[in-house]
C-alpha cells in the first residue's frame, strides 16, 4: 500500500475503503476499532442520520446540518472504550494509548535499543566518537572502546523533541524525558592504517552490582592513506545534513558527482563537503587521490527558453543552490578557482555573474537577475562539465479574455485509486475523489483564461508521490500546483481546526504560495489554516514554482460539508484561477 505525502498526516482511516454511511445507521470514518496511539486525545469522526441526537458514552455530541461529527476526547493509557448511540443504533469502538516514550530500564538494566552507537561506525584518526545510554540514575556507567574506558555523564533533563508534525497542532515545545540518559564522547587515536576497533562495551554499577553489555554497532577507523570516494549513481542523489531520513534535505547531486568519503554510519556515508547520502544511491570505489578540480573559462549560451552556465571541471564535484530575492547563488565544492574569462551576453534573464573563492575548497557564483520572481532551474552533469539552466519567465499573452495564452500550468489531483484514498471525510467520502474533482474543474476554468493544462491523473490513477514529481520535471510546466484537503494527527482538534493552508519549499514558490493563500482566504471568505514552508515531495520540484494546496480540512464536519457542495466546488476553481491570472499579471517581468 502507498500513500501520497499530502494531506498533513494522513489519518490511519486511509487505509480503510469503507463505503458513505447509509441513511440508517451511526457510521465512524474515523478512528477504527482498536486504534493505537501515542496522543493524549482522540477525535472521533462520522455521521449519523439528521434526526435526534448522538451519545458518546452519554454525552450529547454537536453535529453539523447533515449530521456529521468530530468531537475530542481525552485517553487513558492503556484501552478507552467508547460507546456511540442514535435512536436504537449502537457502535462501539476501542482505542489504545501508549507512550510515546521508550520503556524506562528496570532494576539492572540498560533501556532496550538505548546503547549507541546503534549501526557501524566509521571515522577518520582524531575524530570524535560519542556514545550514549539509558540506565536507571543513580548508577555508573562507563564505556570501554580498544584501551580506552571513559566514564559516561548523567543527563536526567535531557528534552525531547516533539515530530516536526507537531507544528500543525501547536504544539512543538520539547518537553523532558523521565529516564537519565549517560553521554559522553571520546577522541580516535592517531593512526597510519585503517583499524576495527570493534563493538563499545558499557559497563552499568548500580547497588553493588555490575552489568556489561556491547553496543550493537562496531566503530571503525578509516584509512589515512587511502581514499574511499562515492560517486553517486541515482539521478538526484539525495543530499541530507545527516545520517538519516530525519535530517534535512540540501541540493540535490546531480548523476555522476563525486567525493571523498569522510565518515560512515550505517548505511549513510558523509561526503567531504558536510552532507550525507545513501550508500545506495552510490558507487564506491578507492583512490589516491581525492576528487576536487580546477575550474577556468565559463560560458553562458542561450536555448529556447532557457539560458545555461557551463562550468568545465575536471571532476564533478558536489554542487549546492540558494535562492535570493532578484538572485541565485550556485557553490562549488573542492574546487579552486583559475578563472579569469567568462563569457556572458546580455540576455532576459541574467543581469550579472559574480563569483567569490569563498573558501579555500568552495567557489560561490552569483547570479543577478533582472525579476524577482524566478521560474525555475536544473542541473545536469555532461561528462565532467556542469551545467546550469536557469528558466526564462513565460510570456502569457496579456489578452484581457485570455490572460494566461502561452502558460503551461500543471495540476497534481493528491492522492487516487483504492489504495490510496487520502484523508476521509465523516461519511466516508476519499479526498482522493474530492481532489480529482475541484482540478478539473480548475482545469476546465484555466483552459477558459487561455492556459495549457496538464494533468498528472484525470482518472482513478495509482501514483506514487515520485510519479508526480517525475511527471512534473519532464513536463517543464510553467506552475506546478498539487490539489489536495487536509486532515490532522491524533492530538489535533477536528471539530474546530478548518481553512485553508498552502505549503511551499524553494524560495521561488513563495510569492505564489503566499499571494493564493491570501487571495482565496479573502475572496472566498474561508478560514486561514496557514502558510508554511514543507518539505513534501510535490514541493521539492526546482523546474518550476511548485505549490501543495490543502483546500479545507475533510474531517471538519462543517467545512466538510463546503468540501463537498458542487457550487462551492466551481467558486473554488473560478477564484482559484482568477488568483493566478492576477499573481502572472502582477508578477515582474524582465
Amino acid at each position: 500500500m502507498k500513500f501520497a505525502l499530502s494531506s498533513i498526516l494522513v489519518l490511519s482511516a486511509i487505509t480503510i475503503a469503507a463505503p458513505p454511511v447509509t441513511n440508517a445507521s451511526i457510521f465512524i470514518a474515523y478512528p477504527r476499532d482498536r486504534h493505537e496511539t501515542t496522543a493524549d486525545r482522540i477525535f472521533l469522526i462520522g455521521t449519523a442520520p439528521v434526526g435526534g441526537e448522538v451519545k458518546v458514552n452519554g454525552q450529547v455530541i454537536s453535529r453539523s446540518p447533515q449530521g456529521h461529527f468530530a468531537p475530542s476526547f481525552p485517553l487513558e493509557m492503556g484501552e478507552n472504550t467508547f460507546t456511540l448511540r442514535h435512536g436504537n443504533q449502537e457502535k462501539q469502538i476501542s482505542v489504545f494509548r501508549k507512550s510515546a516514550l521508550p520503556p524506562a530500564p528496570v532494576g539492572l538494566n540498560f533501556a532496550q535499543g538505548s546503547l549507541t552507537p546503534g549501526v557501524n561506525i566509521a571515522k577518520p584518526p582524531g575524530e570524535q566518537v560519542c556514545f550514549s545510554a539509558v540506565a536507571p540514575t543513580p548508577a555508573t556507567v562507563t564505556v570501554t572502546l580498544g584501551q580506552q574506558t571513559r566514564p559516561l555523564t548523567p543527563l536526567s533533563t535531557l528534552p525531547q523533541l516533539p515530530p516536526n508534525s507537531a507544528v500543525l497542532t501547536g504544539e512543538n515545545q520539547p518537553t523532558t524525558v523521565a529516564s537519565t540518559t549517560y553521554k559522553g564522547c571520546a577522541t580516535l587515536p592517531l593512526t597510519s592504517e585503517a583499524q576495527n576497533l570493534g563493538q563499545p562495551q558499557f559497563t552499568l554499577t548500580l547497588n553493588g552490582q555490575t552489568l556489561t553489555q556491547a553496543a550493537p554497532g562496531t566503530v571503525s577507523i578509516l584509512s589515512p592513506k587511502q581514499f574511499e570516494i562515492a560517486e553517486v549513481t541515482a539521478e538526484n542523489g539525495v543530499a541530507r545534513t545527516g545520517p538519516s531520513t530525519n535530517y534535512s534535505r540540501l541540493t540535490p547531486l546531480p548523476q555522476g558527482t563525486r567525493a571523498t568519503i569522510t565518515a560512515e554510519e550505517g548505511e549513510w556515508l558523509r561526503l567531504d563537503y558536510g552532507a550525507w547520502i545513501k550508500r545506495e544511491d552510490t558507487r564506491v570505489f578507492s583512490s589516491a587521490a581525492p576528487p576536487v578540480s580546477l575550474i577556468r573559462s565559463i560560458q553562458g549560451r542561450q536555448t529556447s527558453g532557457w539560458t545555461e552556465i557551463v562550468f568545465p571541471l575536471q571532476v564533478p564535484v558536489p554542487v549546492s543552490i540558494q535562492q535570493r530575492q532578484n538572485s541565485l547563488t550556485l557553490s562549488l565544492h573542492n574546487t579552486t578557482a583559475q578563472t579569469d574569462t567568462i563569457y556572458l551576453n546580455d540576455g532576459p534573464l541574467i543581469e550579472r555573474l559574480d563569483w567569490e573563492q569563498v573558501s579555500p575548497t568552495r567557489i560561490d557564483y552569483t547570479f543577478a537577475l533582472k525579476t524577482e520572481q524566478q521560474w525555475g532551474y536544473k542541473l545536469r552533469y555532461e561528462g565532467t562539465t556542469l551545467i546550469l539552466s536557469l528558466r526564462h519567465p513565460p510570456q502569457p499573452s496579456r489578452s484581457s479574455s485570455q490572460p494566461l495564452q502561452g502558460m503551461r500550468i500543471l495540476l497534481d489531483p493528491g492522492h487516487g485509486s483504492e489504495n490510496d484514498l487520502g484523508a476521509r471525510g465523516p461519511n466516508g467520502y476519499p479526498e482522493k475523489d474530492v481532489n480529482l474533482v475541484v482540478s478539473k474543474l480548475l482545469r476546465d476554468a484555466l483552459q477558459k483564461r487561455g492556459a495549457t493544462v496538464l494533468m498528472t491523473r484525470e482518472g482513478d490513477d495509482d501514483l506514487w508521490p515520485h510519479d508526480r514529481v517525475e511527471i512534473i520535471e519532464a513536463q517543464e510546466p510553467d506552475l506546478a500546483l498539487s490539489i489536495h484537503y487536509n486532515a490532522l494527527p491524533d492530538a489535533g482538534d477536528a471539530e474546530n481546526t478548518a481553512g485553508i493552508g498552502t505549503f511551499w519549499y524553494h524560495p521561488q514558490s513563495h510569492g505564489l504560495a503566499v499571494f493564493l493563500h491570501q487571495y482565496l482566504v479573502d475572496e472566498l471568505q474561508r478560514p486561514s489554516y496557514g502558510v508554511f514552508w514543507n518539505n513534501l515531495a510535490l514541493t521539492r520540484p526546482a523546474i518550476a514554482p511548485s505549490v501543495l494546496l490543502e483546500l479545507g480540512f475533510m474531517i471538519n464536519p462543517r467545512e466538510f460539508e463546503w468540501i463537498v457542495d458542487p457550487q462551492s466546488q466551481q467558486e473554488l476553481a473560478d477564484t482559484l484561477a482568477d488568483g493566478i491570472v492576477v499573481w502572472v499579471t502582477q508578477t515582474d517581468k524582465p
